[in-house]
Protein backbone atom coordinates (compact mmCIF):
# COMPACT_ATOMS: atom_id res chain seq x y z
CA UNK A 1 0.00 0.00 0.00
CA UNK A 2 1.26 3.44 -0.78
CA UNK A 3 1.51 6.05 1.35
CA UNK A 4 1.23 9.35 -0.71
CA UNK A 5 1.19 12.91 -0.34
CA UNK A 6 -0.43 15.51 -2.21
CA UNK A 7 -0.21 19.10 -2.13
CA UNK A 8 -2.31 21.13 -3.76
CA UNK A 9 -4.80 18.31 -3.17
CA UNK A 10 -8.08 20.57 -4.72
CA UNK A 11 -6.62 20.94 -8.42
CA UNK A 12 -8.58 19.62 -11.20
CA UNK A 13 -5.24 17.36 -12.21
CA UNK A 14 -5.09 16.60 -8.29
CA UNK A 15 -7.89 15.19 -7.52
CA UNK A 16 -8.12 13.19 -10.59
CA UNK A 17 -4.69 11.48 -9.24
CA UNK A 18 -6.17 11.60 -5.72
CA UNK A 19 -8.98 9.52 -6.94
CA UNK A 20 -7.15 7.03 -9.40
CA UNK A 21 -4.50 6.80 -5.85
CA UNK A 22 -7.37 6.07 -3.75
CA UNK A 23 -8.79 3.41 -5.95
CA UNK A 24 -5.62 1.33 -5.78
CA UNK A 25 -5.96 1.19 -1.71
CA UNK A 26 -3.24 3.60 -1.28
CA UNK A 27 -3.10 6.11 2.15
CA UNK A 28 -3.50 9.73 1.49
CA UNK A 29 -2.74 12.98 3.01
CA UNK A 30 -4.13 16.04 1.35
CA UNK A 31 -2.46 19.46 1.58
CA UNK A 32 -4.74 22.73 -0.04
CA UNK A 33 -5.43 26.19 0.85
CA UNK A 34 -9.36 25.07 1.39
CA UNK A 35 -10.60 23.30 4.17
CA UNK A 36 -13.87 22.88 3.35
CA UNK A 37 -13.00 21.21 -0.70
CA UNK A 38 -10.24 19.07 1.50
CA UNK A 39 -13.37 18.21 3.36
CA UNK A 40 -15.71 17.51 0.85
CA UNK A 41 -13.02 15.61 -1.04
CA UNK A 42 -11.71 13.40 1.63
CA UNK A 43 -15.63 12.33 2.57
CA UNK A 44 -15.71 11.37 -1.10
CA UNK A 45 -12.81 9.13 -1.23
CA UNK A 46 -13.54 7.23 1.81
CA UNK A 47 -17.01 6.36 0.52
CA UNK A 48 -16.02 5.64 -2.67
CA UNK A 49 -12.83 3.43 -2.18
CA UNK A 50 -12.24 3.32 1.29
CA UNK A 51 -9.62 4.95 1.65
CA UNK A 52 -7.72 6.34 4.49
CA UNK A 53 -7.93 9.95 3.78
CA UNK A 54 -6.00 12.87 6.47
CA UNK A 55 -6.39 16.52 5.37
CA UNK A 56 -4.98 19.65 6.15
CA UNK A 57 -5.04 23.25 4.94
CA UNK A 58 -2.08 25.24 4.47
CA UNK A 59 -0.82 28.31 2.92
CA UNK A 60 1.24 27.86 0.15
CA UNK A 61 2.77 31.12 0.40
CA UNK A 62 3.64 31.10 4.33
CA UNK A 63 6.86 29.09 3.64
CA UNK A 64 7.59 28.60 7.67
CA UNK A 65 4.73 26.39 7.72
CA UNK A 66 5.75 23.63 4.70
CA UNK A 67 8.21 21.95 6.90
CA UNK A 68 5.81 21.10 9.96
CA UNK A 69 3.09 20.09 7.56
CA UNK A 70 5.19 18.02 5.89
CA UNK A 71 6.62 16.13 9.09
CA UNK A 72 2.82 15.63 10.32
CA UNK A 73 2.29 14.58 6.83
CA UNK A 74 4.91 11.67 7.01
CA UNK A 75 3.99 11.54 10.64
CA UNK A 76 0.15 10.43 10.00
CA UNK A 77 1.23 7.79 6.94
CA UNK A 78 3.76 6.57 8.59
CA UNK A 79 6.81 7.45 6.30
CA UNK A 80 5.99 8.49 2.29
CA UNK A 81 6.42 5.99 -0.97
CA UNK A 82 5.13 9.19 -3.24
CA UNK A 83 5.00 12.74 -3.00
CA UNK A 84 3.41 14.80 -5.53
CA UNK A 85 3.37 18.71 -6.08
CA UNK A 86 0.44 20.40 -7.85
CA UNK A 87 -0.40 23.25 -6.71
CA UNK A 88 -0.04 26.57 -9.56
CA UNK A 89 -1.87 29.64 -10.55
CA UNK A 90 -2.28 30.80 -13.99
CA UNK A 91 -2.17 34.88 -13.78
CA UNK A 92 -3.20 37.79 -15.98
CA UNK A 93 0.15 38.30 -18.03
CA UNK A 94 -0.85 41.89 -19.22
CA UNK A 95 -1.74 42.46 -15.19
CA UNK A 96 1.93 41.10 -14.08
CA UNK A 97 3.62 43.39 -17.12
CA UNK A 98 1.75 46.15 -15.35
CA UNK A 99 2.84 45.35 -11.57
CA UNK A 100 5.37 43.60 -10.76
CA UNK A 101 4.24 42.93 -6.97
CA UNK A 102 1.55 40.27 -9.27
CA UNK A 103 4.63 38.47 -11.19
CA UNK A 104 6.40 38.25 -7.71
CA UNK A 105 3.33 36.49 -6.54
CA UNK A 106 3.31 34.21 -9.42
CA UNK A 107 6.52 33.07 -9.09
CA UNK A 108 5.70 32.33 -5.31
CA UNK A 109 3.12 30.19 -6.20
CA UNK A 110 4.54 28.53 -9.15
CA UNK A 111 8.23 28.17 -8.65
CA UNK A 112 9.33 29.21 -4.90
CA UNK A 113 6.23 27.83 -3.11
CA UNK A 114 6.76 24.66 -4.59
CA UNK A 115 10.44 24.23 -4.61
CA UNK A 116 9.83 24.78 -0.86
CA UNK A 117 7.74 21.69 -0.23
CA UNK A 118 10.00 20.08 -2.86
CA UNK A 119 13.28 20.50 -0.49
CA UNK A 120 11.39 19.63 2.44
CA UNK A 121 9.96 16.03 1.05
CA UNK A 122 13.35 15.58 -0.78
CA UNK A 123 15.28 15.32 2.73
CA UNK A 124 12.79 13.59 4.18
CA UNK A 125 12.96 10.90 1.37
CA UNK A 126 16.76 10.97 1.25
CA UNK A 127 16.75 10.16 4.63
CA UNK A 128 14.43 6.98 4.31
CA UNK A 129 16.48 5.97 0.93
CA UNK A 130 13.44 5.76 -1.15
CA UNK A 131 10.30 7.16 -2.62
CA UNK A 132 9.10 9.01 -5.82
CA UNK A 133 8.97 12.66 -5.75
CA UNK A 134 6.74 14.60 -8.33
CA UNK A 135 6.07 18.06 -9.50
CA UNK A 136 3.86 19.75 -12.00
CA UNK A 137 5.83 21.90 -13.93
CA UNK A 138 4.48 22.97 -17.87
CA UNK A 139 5.24 23.08 -21.05
CA UNK A 140 5.42 26.62 -21.10
CA UNK A 141 8.86 26.83 -19.40
CA UNK A 142 10.12 25.36 -22.52
CA UNK A 143 10.44 28.80 -23.86
CA UNK A 144 9.26 31.97 -23.06
CA UNK A 145 6.50 33.39 -24.81
CA UNK A 146 4.95 37.21 -24.92
CA UNK A 147 1.35 35.63 -24.02
CA UNK A 148 2.80 33.90 -20.59
CA UNK A 149 6.28 34.20 -20.13
CA UNK A 150 5.57 35.53 -16.47
CA UNK A 151 4.10 31.91 -15.67
CA UNK A 152 6.62 30.20 -18.33
CA UNK A 153 9.49 31.48 -16.69
CA UNK A 154 8.16 30.34 -13.02
CA UNK A 155 7.85 27.10 -14.23
CA UNK A 156 11.07 27.08 -16.20
CA UNK A 157 12.81 27.90 -12.77
CA UNK A 158 10.94 24.60 -11.05
CA UNK A 159 12.26 22.58 -13.83
CA UNK A 160 15.90 23.67 -13.66
CA UNK A 161 15.09 23.14 -9.56
CA UNK A 162 13.48 19.27 -10.42
CA UNK A 163 16.58 18.29 -12.88
CA UNK A 164 18.78 18.86 -9.93
CA UNK A 165 17.00 17.34 -7.58
CA UNK A 166 16.87 14.70 -9.29
CA UNK A 167 20.82 14.37 -10.63
CA UNK A 168 21.26 14.87 -6.42
CA UNK A 169 18.46 11.98 -5.18
CA UNK A 170 18.90 9.36 -7.50
CA UNK A 171 22.14 7.75 -6.19
CA UNK A 172 20.22 7.64 -2.90
CA UNK A 173 17.13 5.80 -3.98
CA UNK A 174 14.66 8.65 -4.70
CA UNK A 175 13.11 9.03 -8.03
CA UNK A 176 12.05 13.03 -8.82
CA UNK A 177 9.78 13.15 -11.92
CA UNK A 178 8.84 16.73 -14.04
CA UNK A 179 5.71 16.59 -15.16
CA UNK A 180 4.89 19.03 -17.95
CA UNK A 181 1.47 19.34 -18.87
CA UNK A 182 0.07 21.06 -21.77
CA UNK A 183 -3.63 22.76 -21.74
CA UNK A 184 -5.67 20.82 -19.27
CA UNK A 185 -9.46 20.99 -18.83
CA UNK A 186 -9.44 22.27 -15.00
CA UNK A 187 -10.99 25.65 -13.72
CA UNK A 188 -7.41 27.11 -13.79
CA UNK A 189 -7.57 27.37 -17.99
CA UNK A 190 -11.56 27.38 -18.05
CA UNK A 191 -11.18 30.90 -19.79
CA UNK A 192 -9.34 29.80 -23.12
CA UNK A 193 -11.55 28.12 -25.73
CA UNK A 194 -11.47 23.83 -25.69
CA UNK A 195 -9.46 22.40 -28.59
CA UNK A 196 -8.48 18.91 -29.61
CA UNK A 197 -5.48 20.02 -27.77
CA UNK A 198 -7.13 20.23 -24.49
CA UNK A 199 -6.92 16.99 -22.43
CA UNK A 200 -8.77 15.85 -19.16
CA UNK A 201 -7.58 15.76 -15.81
CA UNK A 202 -8.12 12.08 -15.77
CA UNK A 203 -6.08 10.89 -19.18
CA UNK A 204 -3.15 13.47 -17.47
CA UNK A 205 -3.27 11.74 -14.04
CA UNK A 206 -3.13 8.68 -15.50
CA UNK A 207 0.20 9.35 -17.57
CA UNK A 208 1.49 10.64 -14.60
CA UNK A 209 0.97 7.36 -12.71
CA UNK A 210 2.19 5.90 -15.50
CA UNK A 211 5.32 7.38 -15.72
CA UNK A 212 6.10 7.22 -12.28
CA UNK A 213 5.91 3.88 -11.77
CA UNK A 214 8.66 3.26 -14.50
CA UNK A 215 10.36 6.09 -12.90
CA UNK A 216 11.04 8.00 -16.36
CA UNK A 217 12.69 11.38 -15.64
CA UNK A 218 10.54 14.37 -17.67
CA UNK A 219 7.05 13.47 -18.92
CA UNK A 220 5.24 15.53 -21.43
CA UNK A 221 1.48 14.87 -21.00
CA UNK A 222 -0.40 14.42 -23.90
CA UNK A 223 2.42 13.00 -25.36
CA UNK A 224 2.40 15.10 -28.71
CA UNK A 225 3.24 18.26 -26.26
CA UNK A 226 6.42 16.88 -26.22
CA UNK A 227 7.13 17.21 -30.44
CA UNK A 228 4.97 20.56 -30.25
CA UNK A 229 7.85 22.54 -28.06
CA UNK A 230 10.63 20.21 -29.97
CA UNK A 231 9.41 22.53 -32.84
CA UNK A 232 8.93 25.55 -31.34
CA UNK A 233 12.86 25.47 -29.00
CA UNK A 234 13.85 24.62 -32.80
CA UNK A 235 12.88 27.77 -34.21
CA UNK A 236 15.66 30.76 -34.47
CA UNK A 237 15.38 33.71 -31.75
CA UNK A 238 15.73 35.89 -35.44
CA UNK A 239 12.50 34.43 -36.31
CA UNK A 240 10.84 33.62 -32.81
CA UNK A 241 10.55 37.17 -32.06
CA UNK A 242 8.63 38.46 -34.51
CA UNK A 243 5.71 35.38 -34.13
CA UNK A 244 2.60 35.92 -31.82
CA UNK A 245 2.67 32.69 -29.89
Amino acid sequence: MKKTIIVGATSGIAQALANQIAQSGASLVLLGRSASKLDLMAQDLRLRHGATVEIEAIDFDSFDSHAPAVDRAIERLGGVDLAIVCHGSLGDQKACERDFRLAEAEFRTNCLSAMSFLAHLANRMEEHGAGCLVAISSVAGDRGRQSNYIYGAAKAGLSAFLQGLRNRLFPKGVHVLTVKPGFVDTSMTAHLKKGLLMASPERVARDILRAAESKRCVLYTPWFWRWIMLVIKLIPESIFQRLKL
